[in-house]
C-alpha cells in the first residue's frame, strides 16, 4: 500500500514560476504521505497554442526542470512524474514523460499518440515517440507505469502497461476544454481502469489550458479522490490487495484471447 498524489495547476510560459510552484504542491503532498506525486502533462512550459514557442523552451534530460524534479524527490524521498517539452533538434520537441526518484530518473516516456484532433494539430511541433517496451518502476512494492494525455483513447496503450506488470498508470494530461471533453475524460480514465483491474491517477492542467478534474480511480471504476477546476492537490491510496480483490472478482486480464501488437 502507498500513497498518490493528483498536483493539478495551469503551467505557464514563465518556467522558473512553474518550478516554484511544483516545489509548493508537492511539499504539501509530501507532508499529507503522498510517495509518488503525478504533475500534468507539459508541467515544464505551456501556452495556448502548439506554436515555435515550446521549441524555444525546449530542454534536455539534464536541464533545469528535471534536475529540479530530482533534487525535489531526493529531499523529500519522493518520486515525482512530470510531462516536459524536450529538446531534439531545434525544429521539433518530444512530450515527454520523467519519473524523477530520490536515487535518479527511474523511467522516460514520450508520447506515441500525438493530440492532432478537435482542431489542434500537436504534430506541428512534437514528434512521436517511439514505440517500444514500456519503462515502468517500483515504489512499495507497487509497479508504476506511463502515459500521456490522448494515449487515452487508445486502450491499446493501457492494456500493454498492463501486460508489463503495472498496479498504476500514471497519466498527465493537459485535456483541453470543449463540448463534452470532460465528459469523455471522466469516461475513459474511468474505463482504462476497469477493463485492466488497475488504477489510474490521472493529473489534467487546470483553467484555461486544461479542463481540471484530475482523478485516482480504483480497479472496479471508483473514483477513490478528484479535484474540480481549481489549483491543488489530492492524495489517495493504492493498494495491491484491492486489486487482488478486484481481479478475482473479474479476472478480465485471464479471460480474453487477444493481445495487443503495434502497428
Amino acid at each position: 500500500m502507498t500513497h498518490v498524489a493528483l498536483a493539478q495547476y495551469a503551467p505557464g510560459e514563465d518556467k522558473a514560476a512553474n518550478r516554484t510552484l511544483i516545489a509548493k504542491l508537492a511539499g504539501d503532498a509530501a507532508d499529507r504521505g503522498a510517495r509518488v506525486i503525478v504533475l500534468p502533462e507539459y508541467a515544464m512550459f505551456t501556452v495556448p497554442e502548439m506554436d515555435q514557442r515550446f521549441v524555444d523552451s525546449a530542454e534536455s534530460l539534464d536541464g533545469p526542470f528535471v534536475t529540479g524534479l530530482l533534487t525535489l524527490a531526493r529531499d523529500r524521498g519522493i518520486t515525482i512524474v512530470g510531462g516536459m517539452n524536450e529538446r531534439l533538434d531545434g525544429s521539433r520537441i518530444s512530450n515527454t514523460l520523467v519519473a524523477a526518484g530520490p536515487g535518479g530518473v527511474t523511467a522516460v516516456y514520450r508520447k506515441i499518440h500525438l493530440y492532432d484532433a478537435f482542431g489542434f494539430r500537436e504534430s506541428d511541433v512534437v514528434r512521436a515517440g517511439e514505440i517500444a517496451d514500456p519503462e515502468t518502476f517500483e515504489v512499495d512494492g507497487l509497479r508504476f507505469g506511463l502515459q500521456t494525455c490522448y494515449d487515452l483513447r487508445f486502450p491499446e496503450v493501457t492494456r500493454r502497461l498492463a501486460d508489463a506488470g503495472a498496479d498504476v498508470v500514471l497519466l498527465p494530461a493537459e485535456w483541453v476544454p470543449g463540448p463534452l471533453k470532460e465528459y469523455h475524460w471522466s469516461t475513459l480514465v474511468r474505463a482504462r481502469a476497469i477493463e485492466n483491474t488497475l488504477y489510474v491517477a490521472a493529473t489534467g492542467q487546470a483553467a484555461p489550458t486544461g479542463s481540471g478534474t484530475s482523478m485516482l480511480v480504483d480497479p472496479m471504476g471508483v473514483v477513490v479522490t478528484s479535484l474540480g477546476e481549481q489549483t491543488g492537490v489530492a492524495v489517495g491510496e493504492v493498494s495491491r490487495e484491492r486489486i487482488a480483490e478486484v481481479r478475482a472478482k473479474n479476472p478480465a486480464l485471464e479471460l480474453r484471447r487477444f493481445s495487443v501488437v503495434p502497428r
